[in-house]
């Protein structure tokens, strides 16, 4: 997606193609046209750096690990070990559903943070600590195994709730009432920032990491909506602008990334704390999304038909409707929108009557042909062998013994 085209208020609307590896699936051009599932086999076998950059990354995280657990003494060496032992047992369940990994996942965050606070006598700020390195250690591993398998429906979903927003780009701030002026630089900014980080969730790989997107988006949000109100937001105007800012971002995989952060982040994090909070309204924006109809949006079921199957898009502000102060070029903008608008349905029609008349002419041409194939069936062709030629009579031929003898001239006395 073009932010900087989204910064202008200008929706990209992604073509709609179907895999190029012809897995049925729809494919994105984020994505190369692939679906997310052939992406990741045609980006291994085409870069044989990626596993080894994902080794790399797993000794980084595996060498932090263990520095960190030296500060825990004889505990760090009790939770390496149970570690490595969860490792090995989640390495002989491959074949246990995604729910119960997920539950072997959970149980063993639970009996890990009980053994820190009650048999090693950790500090509670030290087990929130050691908690998290430990959902990155683990994580890191389990990463590729555990997100957006192929027996769950993760991609499914991801693909239907991407292409159920992209059916919605012609949503206005003002239909959802969110109180958020992009006129103004500064609160332009936080929205990009707040794409920019919605849409970075899914390039991380620890679920702590996701939420610290989910985080990072929200404060953006609450700044954008302060400094256009001049008062601090409240949670009426947070959810609103949510859902504007995932209407606009259109989140890559947003459905996997939910249920990964759900199945394997630590429960302590997202029971409590800001980032249970703002992962809980991203999951209702999410929702409220799937659900949009015309009632949400104060729209009558026509226009919100209309709008949905792009036969015509919202009416745009008229010229003497702005305000004084608005500049010359935002009514322009406004005025060139409704004119591409109004040559979009133009070319729809030529092209339905186009294509009407190229089933005219199909359906012309083929009645001829019938007509004429029916001719040359009733009054069949019939050609006779063509006759022998004379032979000169002068000429050399094996039939002129059959002639008579030529007339010898006569001479008469007068």
């Amino acid at each position: 997606m073009n932010l900087k085209s989204e910064r202008r208020g200008i929706h990209v609307d992604q073509s709609e193609l179907l895999c190029k590896k012809g897995c049925g699936y729809y494919g994105n051009p984020a994505w190369q046209g692939f679906c997310s599932k052939c992406w990741r086999e045609e980006y291994h076998k085409a870069s044989p750096s990626v596993n080894r950059q994902a080794s790399i990354e797993t000794d980084r995280v595996s060498k932090e690990f263990i520095e960190f657990l030296k500060t825990y003494h004889k505990p760090g060496q009790d939770i390496y070990k149970q570690c490595k032992l969860f490792l090995d047992t989640m390495n002989h369940k491959r074949d246990l559903s995604i729910e119960e990994q997920s539950e072997c996942a959970q149980d063993f965050y639970q009996n890990v943070a009980e053994k820190l606070q009650t048999r090693w006598k950790v500090p509670p700020e030290k087990v929130e600590k050691a908690m998290d390195q430990i959902e990155k250690y683990i994580m890191t591993r389990q990463y590729k195994y555990v997100f957006c398998p192929e027996t769950t429906d993760d991609e499914k979903k991801d693909l239907t709730v991407q292409k159920r927003i992209r059916a919605l780009h012609w949503v206005t701030p003002q239909m959802l009432c969110v109180p958020v002026n992009e006129e103004i630089p500064e609160v332009s900014d936080m929205v990009v920032k707040a794409i920019t980080d919605i849409i970075e969730m899914d390039s991380k790989r620890v679920p702590r990491d996701k939420l610290a997107c989910i985080t990072k988006c929200s404060k953006h949000i609450f700044n954008a909506i302060k400094i256009t109100k001049n008062e601090p937001a409240s949670a009426d105007d947070f959810l609103p602008t949510l859902i504007y800012i995932v209407l606009k971002g259109n989140p890559p995989r947003l459905q996997s990334n939910i249920q990964y952060i759900t199945r394997f982040c630590n429960p302590s994090r997202l029971m409590t704390g800001e980032d249970g909070y703002y992962f809980t309204n991203l999951c209702c924006a999410v929702a409220f999304i799937e659900k949009l109809d015309a009632q949400s949006l104060n729209l009558s079921q026509e226009d919100f038909d209309r709008f949905m199957t792009g036969q015509t898009s919202p009416k745009k502000q008229e010229s003497d409707s702005f305000s004084p102060d608005v500049c010359l070029g935002v009514k322009q903008m406004y005025k060139n929108l409704d004119l591409l608008s109004q040559l979009n349905e133009r070319q729809e029609r030529i092209v339905s009557e186009a294509k009407k008349l190229e089933k005219d002419l199909i359906d012309w041409t083929d009645g001829i042909t019938k007509e004429v194939q029916d001719i040359v069936e009733k009054y069949p062709l019939e050609i006779k062998p063509k006759n022998q030629a004379l032979a000169a009579i002068d000429s050399e031929n094996v039939e002129n013994d059959k002639l008579p003898p030529p007339l010898q001239p006569q001479v008469y006395a007068g």
